[in-house]
């Protein structure tokens, strides 16, 4: 690398003072104003101050006045900063005539001014999620289409995905409309089009969508745009959507002086919407193009660099940069293998207490997940411990929308008398039994003196409810006299499984299409889980109220828990990043749906949760999972194994991944694993035993590995002290692939695994 690239221009030589400190890199992406430019802004490399510096130069050297500056950002925060920024730069109080904003702020102007092209009048109104749902459920009706087996949010969805593509209801094709809504989805989005237009209003996806329309239906309008913007600069090109792409680029084709900012490895929302694609078309959309790579990261250790760099190489569609720092080398990468969830929470625990003991700030430690499931055993644990904590991005788990209402269940099953619980939930999901049926409940509960079930189970056997009314109530009093009885029969887990199914309460959220949806199943299975550590309902219930009496102190230090996306963005001293395991990271349901492009998606997720880190990076996974209410064996992430062994620190609970192991998706990496003597909890101890960490079988195909012998074979009868006997059905590598007698098809690794015929030694 050029000597001058390491180091920070010298201004002596008459640039502005706003140039000040800049590297090279950054100081060619800020004067390289004319004709398009591609700015490929690595993690930490300063890509903020480099689009705020290039505005505020392409204003102080008198290339453009405001108005003539198109700026588009992804959130409002974003924009207002920008603004503060260049005014402080150009020490302005403030400038006027800003076209700078979100893509909705600035497409809702535009489309103020010409509204009548598209059959608006210019004070047409900005409908929420909520009017939306009304007018596409007044819809189905029309269609005489239940909104049970079409619920209006999912068709309300596929709307949305249409327009996110630029798409109105003439330009969907048959075949796509077909497949939804029994065929009529085409019918219904041109319907709601058009009954918007009748209310004078849209929705956010028409403000980029009629705006596109008009460019490409009135040249002349465009042509205006085209005169008027001399520059154009935008923010996370990466994020960018298939209408936010067409609808820069006919605006870009004007003067072509285009900026585009962002990070092809850090596009991970394509579940909402986002073409990585874009970006990583750039230069052949804008012939000529620049493209210059900011590659000097200001945040993160040479270690932690050089680890994410080497596992966002695996990704075939990426423009391609390498991110380097100045700075020290730093501590290595350390992947830590544990027994199970509860292992990894305790581990956690106790590194976050020992780094506090060491003067570091709680504020600085951050514990990123792939999935919200994941939160609870993390929450559970600092609770125990006593460490202040904040979700990010979402509720603490107990007080999420969907474990409240599964918790409600619970609570009347377990007291029938609790009559908070019987309000929240007999009516969710619903059957019928709305506000008119819950108040005659009420009122005779008043009059006899007694809980609201008790009325119900009274109510039932008269005609003060309506016949259908009724006859819900009286299924729903019968489920839960019997759920009752089965308490002390069944286990917890089995229990509240049970309730799940048969109230159609996972159903509900099964249905549901919206993007919330998994993940609230996810936190029902999670649930699940979390009663399978508790002898009794009754236990498990008085756990969560005390969970949920624990009050936080405002102001205090706390631990981040959040999600690998909601931490785009942030950085922290300290990162923790659990669960990198095959299923859970990278994700099953993405690589099912999309293949390589969503394994390749999967992959930036862990190169953005690398980043996040600016002094030390600690990777742990599991050996076993709790799955559903079941143990599973977990086998580690593809990613552990694309870490560099030389910026790697490997270590694993005594008698897990301790023998070297040949690289492939269960071989996590090349380097020999270190086994670690830790006290283990009962239930950490019972897991062990229960699957069969020390068992002699386990020892004897680990002998194998460590001789470098698999000894398994597609069609060979083995054993697995968990699952029982099974047939090998494929082998790759150390997986095995096995279709067992009674457990089903499981994968795992062959040294959990004997011969059949070894089964009894």
């Amino acid at each position: 690398m050029d000597e001058s690239q390491h180091n920070s221009i010298d201004n002596s030589a008459g640039l502005a003072p706003y140039m000040d400190g800049l590297n090279t890199a950054q100081l060619e992406a800020i004067q390289a104003t004319d004709g398009p430019v591609l700015v490929l802004a690595g993690a930490g490399t300063g890509k903020t101050r480099v689009l705020t510096t290039r505005l505020a130069h392409i204003l102080a050297t008198g290339k453009a006045f405001p108005g003539q500056v198109l700026a588009v950002t992804f959130t409002n925060k974003a924009a207002q900063e920008m603004k503060e920024r260049v005014a402080s730069i150009l020490n302005l109080p403030t400038v006027e005539r800003w076209w700078l904003g979100t893509f909705h702020a600035v497409a809702v102007r535009m489309l103020r001014a010409h509204a009548e092209k598209v059959g608006l009048g210019s004070d047409f109104a900005i409908i929420d999620t909520d009017d939306q749902l009304r007018l596409i459920k007044a819809l189905l009706k029309e269609q005489n289409l239940d909104d049970k087996k079409w619920p209006p949010k999912a068709v309300l969805g596929a709307v949305q995905r249409w327009k996110d593509r630029g798409q109105g209801p003439d330009q969907v094709s048959t075949n796509e409309a077909r497949e939804f809504a029994g065929g009529r989805i085409h019918k219904i989005y041109a319907s709601y089009q058009q009954r918007l237009k009748e209310l004078n209003a849209c929705d956010f996806g028409d403000l980029l969508l009629h705006t596109l329309m008009i460019f490409q239906k009135y040249p002349e309008v465009l042509a205006d745009y085209h005169r008027r913007f001399h520059y154009i600069l935008v923010d996370e090109y990466q994020d960018t959507n298939v209408a936010q792409y067409l609808w820069l680029r006919l605006l870009a084709q004007g003067h072509q002086n285009v900026c585009c900012v962002g990070d092809d490895d850090q596009s991970i929302y394509g579940w909402r919407g986002a073409e990585v694609g874009n970006i990583l078309r750039f230069e052949k959309d804008f012939p000529g193009a620049k493209v210059v790579r900011l590659e000097r990261n200001y945040r993160s250790t040479g270690r932690i660099l050089a680890a994410a760099s080497s596992v966002i190489s695996h990704n075939e569609g990426r423009l391609g940069k390498t991110l380097w720092t100045d700075d020290e080398e730093g501590e290595p990468i350390r992947v830590r293998g544990l027994w199970d969830g509860e292992a990894e929470a305790r581990f956690i625990g106790e590194e976050v207490e020992n780094y506090q003991r060491q003067g570091k700030s709680l504020d600085s430690m951050a514990i990123l997940v792939r999935a919200g499931a994941q939160t609870r055993e993390f929450e559970e644990r600092f609770l125990t411990l006593g460490i202040p904590y904040r979700v990010i991005g979402g509720a603490r788990f107990y007080e999420r929308l969907e474990i409240r209402d599964a918790l409600g269940y619970l609570r009347l099953v377990n007291s029938p008398d609790d009559s908070l619980a019987f309000e929240r939930i007999i009516n969710t999901p619903k059957r019928g039994l709305g506000p008119a049926a819950v108040s005659v409940v009420h009122t005779l509960a008043r009059e006899m003196n007694c809980s609201l079930f008790n009325a119900a189970s009274e109510i039932v056997e008269t005609d003060e409810l309506r016949p259908a009314a009724r006859k819900a109530m009286a299924g729903f009093v019968t489920q839960m006299q019997r759920w009752h009885g089965l308490k002390a029969d069944m286990s917890p887990p089995e229990l509240a499984d049970l309730v799940l199914e048969e109230s159609g309460y996972l159903e509900f959220w099964q249905n549901d299409k919206s993007v919330e949806a998994k993940g609230r199943v996810e936190n029902l299975r999670e649930l699940v889980n979390a009663l399978g550590e508790f002898e009794s309902l009754a236990s498990f219930l008085e756990h969560v109220s005390l969970v949920m009496d624990t009050n936080r102190q405002q102001g205090q230090e706390m631990v981040s828990i959040m999600t690998l996306h909601g931490a785009k963005g942030l950085e922290f001293d300290t990162v923790f990043l659990p669960g990198w395991e095959e299923g859970l990271f990278p994700n099953q349901r993405a690589m099912d749906e999309q293949g390589l492009k969503g394994l390749e998606e999967e992959r930036r997720l862990a190169y953005v949760g690398l980043t996040r880190a600016r002094q030390r990076a600690v990777i742990s996974f599991a050996a076993n999972r709790r799955m559903h209410g079941s143990w599973a064996s977990a086998i580690p992430s593809r990613f552990v194994d694309e870490l560099p062994p030389e910026h790697v620190e490997r270590e694993s609970d005594r008698g897990i991944y301790s023998a070297p192991l040949e690289p492939s998706y269960g071989g996590f990496g090349s380097g020999r694993w270190q086994d670690t003597d830790r006290a283990l909890s009962p239930g950490m101890q019972r897991a062990r035993d229960y699957q069969s960490g020390e068992s002699q079988l386990v020892r004897k195909a680990a002998q194998k590995i460590s001789e470098g012998k698999s000894g398994f074979s597609r069609g060979e009868k083995v054993f697995h002290q968990k699952f029982g006997y099974g047939l090998v059905t494929s082998v790759e590598g150390e997986r095995l692939t096995i279709s067992f007698d009674k457990a089903g098809t499981k994968k795992v690794l062959s040294n959990f695994v004997v011969p059949a015929s070894q089964a009894g030694m």
